[in-house]
């Protein structure tokens, strides 16, 4: 499903700080723009309770899941939350392992092709390249150039409207979007602008590929 998803839509929403009373009017604005994947990193307040809103919420064919997940407990406390895609700003296999065996869609953080590999071999479905801005697009194609066919790379970090034409060139498969996107205290109409924005820039760029 995760898969699916990306491919209706490339763009993954990371709403870091979004409080649970703005959750559920945060993800219908993004969910009528377009977005099927959304993300709560967990140094957000309360985020647990965020998830299980969205979750409850949204339509099925929108996945929603945790970003910032560091430990194996954290996984469980997903799971229990209705939450469906584990993120990691990196490749603890102890967690990789802990979201596999609890059935979760997993995109772990990788900044090398040895860590690109090695997720891969613990099961992951895509690989957040992060931080992006630091690597840019010639490491997309390096890394594709030797991955198994198929591999998702979805960068983060830096992405904006005007840089993504670069990074979907060299052969990404969507994109994970921060503060650019949302920041707390945003309102629903604020992030929409944004959410356009971001989509439209999506939509021209893959049409022109």
């Amino acid at each position: 499903m995760l898969k699916q998803a990306l491919a209706q839509n490339g763009l993954i929403a990371i709403l870091r700080g979004l409080r649970p009373q703005e959750a559920q009017a945060i993800g219908k604005v993004l969910y009528d723009e377009g977005f099927r994947t959304l993300e709560v990193p967990l140094n957000s307040p309360e985020p647990y309770e965020s998830i299980r809103i969205l979750r409850s919420t949204l339509p099925a064919d929108c996945l929603v899941g945790a970003g910032t997940v560091l430990t194996p407990e954290q996984v469980a406390q997903v799971k229990a939350a209705g939450g469906q895609v584990i993120v990691m700003p990196h490749s603890d296999p102890k967690v990789l392992r802990a979201a596999k065996a609890a059935g979760l869609y997993l995109s772990p953080g990788v900044a090398t092709p040895t860590e690109a590999f090695a997720a891969l071999a613990e099961g992951a479905d895509v690989l957040k390249m992060f931080p992006a801005e630091q690597m840019g697009p010639a490491v997309v194609k390096a890394w594709l150039a030797v991955l198994p066919a198929g591999t998702l790379l979805i960068p983060v970090g830096g992405i904006t409207p005007d840089n993504m034409q670069v990074f979907v060139d060299a052969g990404v498969s969507g994109f994970g979007l921060g503060s650019g996107l949302f920041k707390p205290g945003m309102s629903p109409d604020q992030v929409a602008v944004c959410a356009k924005a971001y989509v439209h820039a999506w939509n021209t760029r893959r049409q022109a590929n």
